[in-house]
């Protein structure tokens, strides 16, 4: 059948059971009548997408400024699954796990992909060790990098891992390399719908690079300020223009720098926090993040926050100091400990009410 959001495939399945519409139905309502918080989200947002609204209200995840609430066409929903499915090869009756809330686009979609693409889907409780307990072996599975790092003992249970959310940094990305699973980085919003742009993390071809490039019917071009633009048609009625500071490598592959938004000006050089925690996630272990203060002759200066009660400065530093690839620009200059990040509702760290709270 030609997949349409109004239709459900005859191999979807729930935990094992499939349902047409009027037992879909049916089992969202009782998942918010009954289930937990989680299941109560995947009740909520199945009778959004039974209904027959051709548009579907969904919230951005506040990662860079306070949640808004936007419209996206089923359409372009069912679009984006069926890239998916096609990128990836994505088959009628493959198992897939949704241990991401689905209060976001990320969790959304993989109920979607489950119904248009005939999936069997199972679903656990979102945390930072979706597989403990888990036997069963599964086809593709989407995960933010906590997850990742949480699950790496039984991560081979999953064919495919895609990976988004935050940033991976390099110590993850090497404890990758080894593994039979095939994992990919992911780039998106929700305006997007999800990703659009993946790149492969280990497994990699002679040629290949690990630059993000396009999925199919996705094109990119960089604006005045070095910002990607992305014109994706079957997602998306409009260009998106985004505050992510890229490298074009071509019309379909690119090279993710950082944040705009982000952006420090020490002294006329311009930094990518992004770039420099990537380096000193070799040293530390705690969460942390890069920003800037106010400084008299450089105008910002380089300050490290991390999450702990008993950092030392003094062995922090030494340890910065002693990464072969750090520059004495990229050294920060202040290190400010908290006990506890401000996040958003899905985890993710809130950088600036971070800042607010010191």
């Amino acid at each position: 059948m030609t997949p349409s959001f109004d239709k459900i495939h005859n191999q979807f399945k729930i935990n094992g059971y499939h349902y047409d519409r009027e037992g879909l139905a049916e089992v969202a309502y009782s998942f918010i009548k009954e289930g937990k918080a989680y299941e109560k989200s995947i009740g909520d947002f199945l009778l959004d997408w039974l209904s027959s609204n051709n548009e579907i209200q969904v919230f951005t995840s506040g990662s860079t400024g306070k949640p808004k609430q936007i419209s996206l066409k089923k359409e372009h929903m069912v679009n984006s699954a069926i890239a998916t499915g096609d990128f990836f090869g994505l088959k009628p009756g493959n198992t897939v796990l949704l241990c991401l809330p689905a209060n976001y686009i990320a969790g959304k979609m993989m109920l979607i992909r489950a119904i248009i693409l005939g999936l069997e889907i199972d679903f656990v409780e979102p945390n930072l060790e979706p597989l403990k307990g888990i036997k069963k072996c599964y086809d593709f599975v989407p995960m933010i990098p906590a997850q990742v790092e949480k699950s790496l003992i039984q991560i081979e249970q999953i064919k495919t891992v895609i990976i988004g959310g935050a940033p991976i940094s390099s110590e993850l990305s090497s404890k990758l390399l080894g593994k039979n699973t095939e994992f990919y980085s992911t780039y998106g919003m929700t305006e997007t719908v999800t990703h659009v742009a993946v790149k492969k993390l280990n497994q990699l071809k002679p040629g290949e690079s690990f630059n993000f490039k396009t999925l199919p019917n996705v094109s990119v071009c960089a604006d005045e300020r070095s910002c990607l633009v992305i014109d994706a048609p079957l997602v998306s009625d409009k260009r998106i223009v985004t505050n992510d500071v890229v490298n074009i490598i071509s019309e379909s592959e690119f090279e993710w720098l950082g944040r705009f938004d982000n952006v420090i000006n020490s002294g006329g050089i311009k930094l990518f926090p992004e770039k420099l925690e990537d380096k000193l996630s070799q040293v530390i272990k705690e969460r942390f993040f890069i920003a800037s203060e106010p400084h008299e002759s450089f105008g910002e200066q380089l300050i490290l926050v991390i999450e702990s009660d008993e950092a030392d400065a003094n062995e922090l530093f030494s340890s910065i100091r002693g990464i072969k690839t750090i520059e004495r620009y990229e050294i920060p200059k202040k290190i400010y400990s908290i006990s506890k990040f401000v996040e958003s509702e899905n985890g993710k760290i809130l950088r600036h009410d971070t800042l607010q709270s010191i």
